[in-house]
């Protein structure tokens, strides 16, 4: 199916949700499994926590509500009653819809547009946090932890998150993830360097174009994973800082212009349109580490100062690709993009309205991940509405801050009853007399 509509997409995840396994028996399948999928993702999709709940009231006194009429919930099912059953259901059976909706931003000229330097597709790979927990009766098998000192333990989940970045753009497309948890026959505790592996062997033919970056800090500068990210036909552009590479610092250390060392000074205009100096330098086919046959790398860094001559920003990469003149500013500016899956993604997440830390619930099995996944479907289709809704993109565009558009969604779906998505956007520009509600302009 093509997305275009958020019809369309209520409709992929509700044929998604269709087939999901189903615990139940007898008369207790008055719900169907749809609606216990649907029913959470409405709840993320309204930054609505109570969303249910208003729906539920909506429809005592209308006879109709939103769950409904927007998200073809045919019964909405109790709070306890959904994580119940939602904690039967893997993370992975949503998964498809994130395919879809990637292909949607292709079909769209987005993936085109978000190409970086080499004209490359830029993956930014980080892990977030999503649930924890110090109580000793709030965890389950796929739980990790972290002892402290006072002998105390939390309790977590957590998981990689990649999105499609590129400096010159400040939406973000995320992928599927993967997450951290305890895997079978692994006698340590997983990490996030394990799963990025697990995800780039999962999802290498399902992304890859041929030219394709992935970015990511400091951690995975790593050689093992530098040489899986070849293997897979990716190439890499991470953080290198020199307290975790000693010998890759020491040996670009001792390097002279006529040894292979290059530099680069820049005047450019930074924000507040203030004139600020970019120094780069770099040196291709330098050794990774000290062990025997290293991994030869391409390093690179950057050095930005005010008028004043104060240093504002300092950072240092290794890349596969080959390093000039000509691209060393466009390879750092795509390193710096690695910022975005902390800004435009994890911390949008975490603080803008879709409470990816707060716990709507645990359960025994797949719950917390399962709901942190509807979480991110929920992020990813207000991302594809803004490029393919013209009226939700000229209202967003209107209200200016997300928050606010938010808040006008809670309170209009709470008091109002609107028959479709089109019909309460068009309520919408109508009373923000925009679009085709203009008023006509003065002759």
């Amino acid at each position: 199916m093509k997305l275009r509509t958020f019809d369309q997409l209520i409709e992929r995840l509700r044929a998604c949700a269709h087939d999901l396994p189903d615990p139940r028996s007898g008369a207790n399948t008055r719900y169907e499994m749809a609606d216990f999928a649907l029913a959470a993702f409405a709840v993320f999709f309204a930054q609505s926590p109570s969303f249910l709940a208003h729906q539920r009231t909506l429809r005592q006194v209308r006879g109709t509500d939103h769950a409904a009429t927007l998200f073809q919930i045919q019964r909405i099912p109790s709070d306890n009653h959904i994580r119940n059953l939602l904690d039967t259901v893997a993370p992975e059976r949503f998964f498809a819809v994130f395919d879809d909706l990637h292909r949607a931003f292709g079909e769209h000229g987005l993936l085109r547009q978000m190409r970086a330097v080499q004209d490359t597709r830029l993956i930014a790979l980080d892990a977030t946090r999503y649930y924890s927990s110090q109580s000793e009766n709030i965890r389950c098998q796929n739980c990790s932890h972290s002892e402290h000192a006072n002998g105390s333990c939390t309790h977590f989940h957590s998981a990689i998150t990649p999105v499609i970045v590129s400096p010159g753009h400040a939406q973000v497309v995320n992928l599927r993830p993967e997450f951290i948890t305890p895997q079978d026959g692994h006698a340590k505790q997983d990490c996030e360097i394990a799963a990025a592996k697990r995800w780039l062997a999962a999802n290498a033919e399902r992304y890859r174009t041929g030219n394709d970056t992935l970015l990511g800090d400091d951690l995975y500068a790593h050689q093992p994973f530098c040489r899986q990210v070849l293997l897979h036909g990716f190439h890499f552009l991470f953080t290198c800082k020199p307290q975790s590479h000693a010998h890759l610092a020491a040996w670009v250390a001792d390097l002279e212009p006529a040894s292979g060392l290059r530099v680069l000074k820049q005047r450019v205009k930074g924000k507040g349109n203030q004139w600020e100096q970019h120094e780069y330098r770099w040196a291709n086919d330098v050794p990774l580490t000290a062990e025997e046959g290293p991994l030869r790398v391409n390093w690179c860094a950057v050095t930005v100062t005010d008028a004043a001559g104060r240093t504002r920003f300092q950072n240092a990469y290794i890349t596969d690709h080959a390093i000039t003149a000509d691209n060393v500013a466009g390879l750092v500016a795509a390193g710096r993009a690695r910022w975005k899956i902390e800004n435009e993604n994890n911390n949008v997440l975490k603080n803008q309205g879709y409470h990816l830390e707060h716990n709507f619930g645990h359960g025994k099995e797949h719950l917390s991940s399962t709901l942190a996944t509807l979480n991110l479907l929920a992020f990813l289709g207000h991302t594809f509405l803004g490029l393919c809704d013209e009226r939700y993109g000229l209202i967003r565009r209107q209200l200016g801050a997300r928050r606010t558009f938010f808040e006008d969604l809670r309170t209009l779906t709470r008091y109002l009853c609107f028959g479709s998505w089109t019909e309460l956007l068009d309520f919408m520009m109508k009373g923000l007399e925009i679009g085709p509600y203009a008023p006509a302009s003065a002759a």
